[in-house]
């Protein structure tokens, strides 16, 4: 049902491949370009999705929720497009470029905290005084099921995958992707991919606890998560086949990579994939391997910074 009515309202974004890649990794190479999606990143499918599902009552209420950014901004071009009021909680910490693409798209944003999960928190108890219909970024079934059609729209457009690679924050991409890809094709494998330095959803998966990080701090603010999902964690425990992570060095050296070779933008949660694939490729068995490019909203004054991680890496992209 999520496939059928978010065509019409989503980029079909292209499935590409790169002889190169292909070359240093030893494996046919698939990048699903979301970070050509509507606001330039996946959020907009699930985003959409839970706002189809509203009553016109819920809808007057507006709606409230947090996020790292590109969240923000699948929120805030949802809501716009149905005319609800959205409003936005951020951590001061949120790249500019973000913030005022969300509030370009219409949206109240407000910035606290220095985390998501203390902008998170605060948005939980707006939503409390408020009565907002709250729109989580990841723990939510409809969610899952909006970001479970790029899987979808993957297998349609290259049947011949073995291995999906995507990347995990709190588990909202990836919990609807490998529900959705093994419904078509019970054998492929669905690989998640975390930073090292927020590695929280790596940990519980691989231990029967919910782990939980105190602090998490890496270039891919995207998927920098303390805690996942309540509900999302089953599903990647039943679906997801395996979990590894990436350092911040493997991620910036991946985004320069995409720059260098493929004059591609992908913000780090994005490269966190194509990382995964330099780093660990020999242990990932897979002839046709597809990764999603999550997103591209990245602020263009980190880049020094990235290329001084990436430069820390004996791999050279270049």
């Amino acid at each position: 049902m999520a496939l059928e009515r978010l065509t019409p309202i989503v980029h079909r974004t292209p499935l590409i491949t790169s002889t190169t890649t292909n070359n240093i990794v030893g494996k046919h190479v698939y990048f699903k370009m979301e970070n050509q999606q509507k606001t330039g990143a996946f959020k907009f499918r699930g985003a959409s999705f839970k706002l189809m599902q509203l009553t016109p009552e819920q809808l007057e209420r507006g709606v409230i929720t947090a996020s790292a950014g590109n969240h923000a901004q699948g929120v805030a071009h949802a809501s716009a497009k149905l005319g609800v009021d959205a409003t936005i909680f951020m951590a001061e910490s949120t790249p500019l470029a973000k913030i005022e693409a969300t509030k370009n798209y219409g949206a109240n944003v407000v910035l606290t905290g220095e985390t998501f999960q203390e902008a998170l928190e605060a948005s939980l108890q707006k939503q409390k005084e408020t009565g907002a219909v709250y729109v989580h970024p990841f723990d939510d079934y409809d969610i899952m099921a909006g970001q479970g059609t790029i899987a979808m729209e993957m297998l349609k457009q290259e049947d011949r995958l073995d291995t999906i690679l995507v990347p995990i924050g709190g588990g909202g991409l990836i919990s609807g992707m490998a529900v959705a890809a093994k419904y078509v094709n019970r054998n492929i494998r669905i690989i998640g991919v975390q930073s090292e330095s927020a590695n929280a959803m790596y940990q519980s998966f691989h231990s029967n606890s919910v782990y939980q990080t105190n602090t998490v701090d890496t270039i891919a603010e995207g998927i920098a998560v303390k805690t996942p999902g309540k509900y999302t964690l089953p599903v990647i425990r039943k679906y997801v086949d395996d979990i590894i992570t990436v350092s911040d060095e493997d991620i910036a050296s991946s985004i320069l990579y995409m720059l260098e070779r493929n004059k591609t933008l992908m913000e780090g949660a994005g490269a966190a994939t194509l990382a995964a694939l330099f780093a660990h490729g020999h242990k990932i068995k897979s002839r046709h391997c597809g990764i999603v490019v999550s997103g591209g909203n990245m602020d263009i004054s980190a880049m020094p910074m990235i290329q001084r991680l990436a430069e820390e890496k004996k791999y050279s992209p270049a």
